[in-house]
This record gives structure tokens, C-alpha cells and sequence, in this order.
């Protein structure tokens, strides 16, 4: 049963338990019990979530337990961007959010190892066990990696949601876990920090090596959010009203166009100091070549070195080197290589019959 069909089946029943059923034969912007039904539905959306978090967090320990050392830590990230009452109690204190950590088991904790920040995508979403192999590979070369679940995740409940921050705040929480990592590992290298982000990941990637180029010593991004304008001019009006949402920026990208703009990587290409490497498809089915192309364009027309590669239709669409497949293993490869250019890891990759037997014993 997929999750669509999972959730509609449990809203019958909230329904049902909460006596609202009689309230569907009433269907009108008029009727209250509407607006319960809707708030019901809402609650129980984000306790699916919760419990869907709560599944994955097992499923990483079987799925990485045998290579990684895994723990999910709380820490803070800046306060709140909106706050109803800031003269309340508690009202401005740093908002708390979970942070996952991956150390491979087999490091002498004696030496010192570089540090992967790879913050999830999704406007909306969380770090689950869809990075698995991505993990297992790190772990083979000896990365520690720490993956945030910044302000506005899934599975942490309403107002956790709510304090989505997108393009803003999100990237300092990001930036904080990167030190929350240096300060309290000391087998961390400072100096050999790296991050990597895809999709809206590839956005707080970009942003934060914008913002704290000193922080990062190289930095991947794939098929990443580029332009915010762009992107709401061919997605659906329910996409959009994801950012226009009153707990969110509050305003269309029509009415506010420059916040829209100063939340989009593009507009601050001026700001690159770091080494990047940019990847792309022709056929992405949710972040279109076309955004990545502004981004690349406005990084040449600032005279920034950086590297890239735009893929032709390569099966996979948007996922396509995140996924199982010999080519996006491949394609990790040629990240992996960048990457330790820079970051100098325990045991570089060098091709994927080198990564498969060390991450999968194939």
C-alpha cells in the first residue's frame, strides 16, 4: 500500500473516532466541522511523519550499524525567524534541532579525519535511509559525516515544521552542525571540512560556502535549487504556496520578488571563494537544467574557477547519481575524486570496482 493510500485510510479511522465522518456529506467553505476535519488531518500528517522518522532511525542501524559508529545528537541553530510574542519567555532562545553523526567504526581516534556536512534536500523532508550507500561509501573512506535536520523537517512535529526557513536560517543551522562537529570531536580536522548537498541540499550547500567560504574546503553540489524565481515560474501554484505560507516568507514571489532573489544561490555567485563542483541533468523532472545553467552563467560571469558537468538524459532524472545503477556509482566517483582533493581522506576512491569492495565486499 503506498503512503497516499496508507494516510487516507488513517484519516478515515481519526475520522471515524472523532466522530466527523457525517461531516463529508457537508462539503462547504462555511462549515466548521470542515476546518476540524482539515486540522484533524493536519495532526495526524505530522504524527505519520513522526512515525515514519522514528522507523528510519532504526533502519540505519541495520543498514550502516556494521561500518558506522551512529548517534543523533540536539543542538542549536540561531532563534526562531518568526516569533508570535518575542517578549515571552524562552521566546528568542536558539531554536534546538537533531543533527545525525556517522564516524567509521574501524578509525584510529588517536589521528585526525576530514568532516562531510550533507544537508537533505526536500522543502519539507528529513535525512533518511535513501543515503544509505551514499553513507557506507563515505564511511569506507574514512569521512566522518554529519547530517542536520534543520528548522523546518519532517518528523519533529507541527512547530518544528513551521519554523521553516528556506534559503535564511536553515543555512546557519546547517553551518552550526559543521561546528558543533570541530568543537567536539577532536579527531575532526577543521581544516578538512567539506559539504555535500543535492537539490534543495545543493542549495544550503551553495549558500553556506557563499556565506562562510573560510569554513569549508571544498564543497559538491548536485542538481541543486539555484533560483527561486525561476523555479516557482514552472512549478504548480501548491508548490508555491509552500514558501508564501503565513509561518514561511508570508508573501508570493510576485509581491516580494527581492526576498525571493536574495534567497536564491544566484544572485550571490559573486561570493564563491571555495572550491566547487556543480553536476546537473538535461532530463531533472524537478530542478530543471535551466536553473543550474543561470547558476553556472552567473558564476563565469564573475570570473570564479569552479567545475561542472551538465549530464545528457541520464536515466534517473533527478536522482540520477543518487540512485543504485553503475552510472550513478560512477558519477559518485567523480565527486569522491573532487572531493579528496581537497579533503585528503584515509582511503580515496579511485573507480567503483575499488568502491564497490570497499563499501559493499562485492
Amino acid at each position: 500500500m503506498d503512503r497516499n493510500r496508507y494516510t487516507s485510510a488513517a484519516a478515515l479511522i481519526v475520522m471515524l473516532a472523532f466522530g466527523l465522518a457525517p461531516a463529508l456529506a457537508q462539503d462547504g467553505p462555511e462549515d466548521p466541522t470542515a476546518a476540524l476535519i482539515d486540522k484533524r488531518f493536519e495532526a495526524l500528517d505530522h504524527r505519520l511523519d513522526s512515525l515514519e522518522k522514528a522507523m528510519d532511525d532504526i533502519l540505519w542501524y541495520h543498514k550502516v550499524g556494521d561500518v558506522a559508529a551512529i548517534d543523533k545528537v540536539f543542538i542549536t541553530g540561531p532563534p526562531p525567524a518568526h516569533v508570535e510574542n518575542p517578549t515571552a519567555m524562552g521566546a528568542t532562545n536558539p531554536l534546538k534541532f537533531w543533527a545525525y553523526t556517522f564516524v567509521p567504526k574501524n578509525i584510529d581516534r588517536a589521528k585526525k579525519y576530514p568532516l562531510i556536512v550533507l544537508p537533505h534536500g526536500g522543502v519539507h523532508a528529513n535525512f533518511t535511509t535513501y543515503h544509505t550507500h551514499i553513507i557506507r561509501e563515505l564511511m569506507a573512506q574514512g569521512y566522518v559525516v554529519v547530517a542536520p535536520e534543520y528548522r523546518g523537517s519532517t518528523g519533529y512535529g507541527k512547530t518544528f515544521y513551521e519554523h521553516i526557513d528556506y534559503g535564511g536560517l536553515e543555512v546557519a543551522d546547517n553551518n552550526a552542525a559543521r561546528d558543533y562537529m570541530v568543537e567536539n570531536f577532536e579527531y575532526i580536522d577543521g581544516a578538512r571540512v567539506g559539504l555535500m548537498g543535492w537539490s534543495h541540499g545543493g542549495l544550503i550547500a551553495l549558500l553556506d560556502i557563499f556565506e562562510n567560504p573560510d569554513d569549508y574546503a571544498a564543497a559538491f553540489t548536485g542538481v541543486p535549487v539555484s533560483d527561486l524565481v525561476a523555479r516557482l515560474g514552472y512549478h504548480a501554484d501548491d508548490y508555491a504556496d509552500l514558501y508564501s505560507a503565513p509561518h514561511h516568507i508570508g508573501k508570493t514571489v510576485n509581491e516580494d520578488v527581492a526576498e525571493y532573489r536574495k534567497r536564491s544561490p544566484v544572485n550571490h555567485a559573486a561570493k564563491l571563494a571555495t572550491p566547487l563542483l556543480i553536476h546537473t541533468n538535461t532530463n531533472d523532472d524537478d530542478v530543471n537544467v535551466l536553473e543550474v545553467e543561470h547558476l553556472i552563467r552567473a558564476l563565469k560571469a564573475e570570473g570564479k574557477k569552479f567545475e561542472y558537468e551538465i549530464f545528457q538524459d541520464v536515466p534517473g532524472g533527478h536522482s540520477f547519481d543518487r540512485i543504485d545503477t553503475r552510472h550513478a556509482r560512477e558519477t559518485r566517483v567523480k565527486i569522491y575524486r573532487f572531493l579528496a582533493r581537497y579533503l585528503k581522506p584515509a582511503a580515496a576512491i579511485g573507480s567503483v570496482g575499488e568502491l564497490d569492495q570497499a563499501a559493499y565486499r562485492r
